[in-house]
C-alpha cells in the first residue's frame, strides 16, 4: 500500500508517493504555475525516470486530477489503482489555535481549516481544494492534515501575545503563529539522532532559510519561540519579504507617500528581502553572483541577511538559557557556504566556531562546526515529506 503526501502552494502543487512500508519514495513531481496558461508538470518514476508535460492547470483540483491520472498512467506511473492509496496526507499552512498535532480530516477540520483563511489566504485555499478533490477521487483512502502552525503551538503566551491592546487576541486572534513548524520538527528529531542525544536534553536553534525564512527556539524537544508571526511576513529578511521592520513605516506609506493598503502589502511581500535591497534577484543565487562582481547593493543585501540570523541566535539563546546545537536547513541553509561563514563569524568567543574547511563540503547531514566547539553546528536538508508520513502512519495504527 502506498501513502501520497500532497504539499500544495499558491500556484503549484508538490506530491511524492510513499511505499507505506519502507517509507521509500516511488514517484514524486512538482506542477507549477497552476492557474496560469503556462503550466506543467515535472514527474519522476522512482528515483531517475523524469520528464516533463505541459498541460493546462486551471486550478488545484485540476492538478490533483491531473497528478492521479500520471500515477495511473501505464508509462509514467507505479498504481494500477487508486485503490492502492491508503491515505493522503495534506500540509496546511494555517491551523491557528485549533490543531496543535496532526489530525484524520473529516468535515468538522475542514470548517476549521477554512476559518483560518484570513490567517493564510494564499495557501489554506489551495489546500482545502486539493483535500476535496482527493476525497472525491479517492473515497476509501484516509486523509490527514499536516499543519505548519502545530508545532509551534507550545510556544507560551509570553511568546505569542503582542503588547496590543489584549482585547485584539481575544475577538481576532491576532497573535505570533510562527510556521515551518514540519521542518523545524523534522531537522531537530534528526539532530537529536545524529548527536546520540535524547531530543528532551537539548537546546537547539533551527535555522530554515529558503525563499521564505525562520528561526525556532526548540527548548527539551518544545518550540518556545518562532521569527514567524502573526504571518509569514515577520522575523528575518527573505527573498521577496522584508522581516521585521518599524509597523510606523507602513503607516507613513499610507499616510504621506500616499499607498493604498494593499500596495504596501505588496511591498513588503513581494518587492523587499533580497529583490528589493540588491535590486537583482529575490533568488540567493543571483544575488551572490552579483556580489562576487563587486555589486554594493548585493554585498549589503548578504549582510543584512547575516546579521538578522545573528541577531535572532543571540536572542533565541538568551531565551533558552543557551543553545546545544544550532541547525541550517532549507535551500539557503543548506547549500550556502557563504551564509553560514557570515552567520558564525566572530561567535568564537562564545563557543560557537565554524569548521571552515566542513562548511565548504556538501553532501546530506553533516556537521560543520569544529571539534573545539562547544556548540554543534548542523547541516541537515530538510524533510517535511517524510515528517508528514510518519504522521499519517501514527493516525492510522488502529
Amino acid at each position: 500500500m502506498f501513502i501520497l503526501v500532497i504539499n500544495a502552494g499558491s500556484s503549484s502543487l508538490k506530491y511524492q508517493l510513499f511505499d507505506a512500508e519502507t517509507r521509500e519514495v516511488r514517484s514524486k513531481g512538482l506542477c507549477e504555475r497552476v492557474g496560469a496558461l503556462d503550466s506543467f508538470i515535472h514527474h519522476t518514476k522512482g528515483t531517475d525516470d523524469k520528464h516533463t508535460e505541459f498541460v493546462e492547470l486551471t486550478d488545484h483540483a485540476t492538478a490533483v486530477r491531473v497528478v492521479h491520472d500520471i500515477l495511473l498512467d501505464g508509462e509514467n506511473g507505479v498504481l494500477n489503482s487508486l485503490d492502492e492509496i491508503a491515505a493522503i496526507g495534506h500540509r496546511v499552512v494555517h491551523g491557528g489555535e485549533f490543531f496543535q498535532q496532526s489530525v484524520i480530516i473529516d468535515d468538522d477540520v475542514l470548517q476549521q481549516i477554512e476559518a483560518c483563511v484570513p490567517l493564510a489566504p494564499l495557501h489554506n485555499p489551495p489546500a482545502l481544494a486539493c483535500i476535496e478533490a482527493c476525497r472525491e477521487l479517492m473515497p476509501k483512502a484516509l486523509n490527514v492534515a499536516v499543519f505548519d502552525t502545530a508545532f509551534n503551538q507550545t510556544m507560551p503566551p509570553k511568546a505569542y501575545i503582542y503588547p496590543l491592546p489584549y482585547e485584539l487576541y481575544e475577538q481576532y486572534r491576532v497573535r505570533k503563529y510562527g510556521f515551518h513548524g514540519t521542518s523545524h520538527r523534522y531537522v531537530s528529531t534528526r539532530a537529536a539522532q545524529l548527536l546520540g542525544r535524547p531530543l528532551d536534553e537539548l537546546r537547539i536553534i533551527s535555522c530554515h532559510l529558503g525563499s521564505g525564512c525562520s528561526l525556532a527556539a526548540v527548548d527539551h524537544g518544545r518550540c518556545v519561540d518562532n521569527t514567524l508571526g502573526f504571518t509569514p511576513l515577520d522575523g528575518l529578511m527573505m527573498g521577496t519579504r522584508c522581516g521585521s521592520i518599524d509597523p510606523a513605516i507602513v503607516i507613513f506609506l499610507i499616510r504621506e507617500v500616499g499607498l493604498s493598503p494593499d500596495d504596501a502589502e505588496e511591498i513588503m511581500n513581494k518587492l523587499s528581502g533580497f529583490q528589493g535591497v540588491s535590486g537583482v534577484s529575490n533568488d540567493l543565487r543571483d544575488v551572490k553572483q552579483a556580489a562576487d562582481a563587486g555589486n554594493e547593493r548585493a554585498q549589503l543585501a548578504y549582510q543584512i541577511f547575516a546579521n538578522r540570523i545573528k541577531k535572532f541566535i543571540g536572542a533565541y539563546t538568551f531565551e533558552m538559557g543557551g543553545v546545544d546545537a544550532i541547525i541550517m536547513t532549507a535551500g539557503v541553509g543548506e547549500n550556502d557556504a557563504y551564509t553560514r561563514q557570515l552567520v558564525f563569524e566572530g561567535l568564537d568567543g562564545l563557543g560557537i566556531v565554524l569548521d571552515s574547511e566542513k562548511n565548504l563540503q556538501r553532501g546530506e547531514d553533516r556537521i560543520i562546526s569544529a571539534d573545539s566547539s562547544q556548540v554543534q553546528i548542523l547541516v541537515i536538508p530538510t524533510n517535511d515529506e517524510l515528517m508528514i508520513v510518519d504522521d499519517v502512519l501514527a493516525l492510522c495504527q488502529p
